[in-house]
């Protein structure tokens, strides 16, 4: 994991667990067992709930990647402790559950 994602990881386990999986030249960011967003070019992009769209309704919108088809918010405050904790929550809550895998 490079020194970007080790900081990410470190701010936000602040407020819950946080894992980060290669996937496909970036990253995947789960928080609490729910992917949150992705982690691609030294840049963390959160997927849209209400939450994140009020909270970070000042910050740029923009593709993670290539091909994707999902508008992200770019997120870049990772000093506001407050504003994570309540992003974060929010996000959780409103986002879906995981899928279990077949086995």
């Amino acid at each position: 994991m490079n020194e970007y994602n080790e900081y990410v990881s470190e701010v936000f386990s602040a407020t819950g667990d946080i894992v980060i999986k290669s996937m496909m030249g970036g990253y995947l960011v789960y928080f609490n067992g729910k992917l949150i967003g992705d982690i691609c070019g030294n840049e963390l992009f959160l997927k849209r709930t209400p939450t994140s769209d009020r909270l970070l309704a000042d910050l740029e919108l923009r593709y993670p990647y290539e091909g994707s088809k999902t508008l992200m918010h770019v997120f870049d405050k990772f000093e506001d402790a407050d504003l994570i904790t309540e992003l974060l929550e929010g996000m959780y809550a409103e986002l879906p559950e995981r899928k279990p895998r077949d086995s």
